[in-house]
């Protein structure tokens, strides 16, 4: 019996996101293999020339072992190609989740993606929350994400296919050094490896480190009341100032983030730039308010404010 992927906690039946290539066709197989009731669930990029035809390809494929094939084929974003790309790729799995009525949808990402990500979060100025890397679990909208093979290494993914005697699918796009993720894969990480730096471990350690940081950073947060406000105008949410004022910078950061949280349920994060406008808030005295992409941060009286859109004023009673 094969010793991959994890799957003490992950229901029997679920889709597999399958684009042909070694990660999701192994996980695919290994899947069905230990007796899960799987469906495939392909989604058509449009970024290559034959991609339709690659399609039409692993349908086949699906249908000679015995699994329910689904695919929707998206339009290719005009520009931010890989945000753009993932927004429109979990929409149209959420809507197969409504047409399958699946709402379990496992994902192919090994260790060296989790590696990979963990740089890329590193380079844009991630804290200790985002260098957790991906989780083996997330619910997102009515989506349930789980990660299988995080603990799993490329080369026995590909070793497995070998011995199944399966082959698999490569997509130009993951050569195309344009992409932010590619160019990481390609660029940064062998030319480490020149200067004797084993990337993938120096970067799951550093996500093994920021898991461990960030459990201990919620533990302080979870003292914290934040209260939820509704009004006619905007909703927003408020913890005590001082009691903001007196934690420590990750924890003030963590306080925000999970405050987003609460007034947005579509994921929406802080970068590093919104950050750096709120140190410069606070340096000024913590007058007036600050505009973050969607939301405003703004003191009132003794209260710290984040409310979606413009400033709301109200009334302490």
């Amino acid at each position: 019996m094969l010793s991959w992927p994890n799957t003490r906690k992950q229901p029997k039946r679920l889709a597999i996101a399958w684009s042909g290539g070694i990660d999701s066709t192994a996980l695919l197989l290994a899947l069905k293999t230990k007796g899960f009731d799987v469906l495939a669930w392909h989604i058509d990029h449009a970024w290559s020339v034959g991609s339709a035809d690659q399609a039409k390809q692993l349908q086949m494929l699906a249908e000679g072992w015995g699994i329910p094939f689904f695919t929707k084929r998206l339009r290719k974003p005009e520009q931010n190609m890989e945000a753009e790309s993932r927004r429109f790729r979990y929409a149209a799995f959420a809507e197969l989740a409504e047409e399958t009525d699946c709402f379990d949808l496992a994902l192919g990402h090994h260790k060296g993606d989790q590696a990979e990500t963990v740089c890329m979060r590193l380079l844009q100025g991630a804290g200790v929350a985002g260098c957790q890397g991906m989780l083996a679990y997330r619910q997102q909208g009515e989506l349930h994400l789980w990660r299988p093979l995080l603990q799993t290494d490329k080369k026995e993914l590909q070793d497995y296919l070998r011995q199944q005697g399966v082959g698999w699918l490569e997509d130009p796009s993951n050569k195309d050094c344009n992409l932010w993720r590619n160019k990481i894969r390609h660029k940064l990480l062998p030319k480490m490896l020149d200067y004797n730096v084993h990337s993938e471990l120096l970067f799951l350690r550093i996500q093994v480190q920021a898991t461990r940081l960030n459990r201990m950073i919620n533990a302080l947060v979870d003292h914290v009341d934040i209260v939820r406000v509704d009004t006619c105008e905007a909703d927003f949410c408020k913890v005590n100032w001082l009691q903001w004022q007196q934690q420590q910078k990750p924890v003030q950061v963590h306080l925000l983030q999970k405050m987003l949280g609460i007034l947005f349920a579509d994921g929406k994060v802080l970068g590093r730039r919104h950050f750096v406008a709120i140190d410069q808030w606070q340096q000024h005295g913590a007058r007036g308010w600050v505009s973050l992409s969607g939301c405003c941060l703004y003191r009132q009286g003794e209260y710290l404010c984040l409310c979606q859109g413009s400033k709301v004023v109200f009334e302490d009673s």
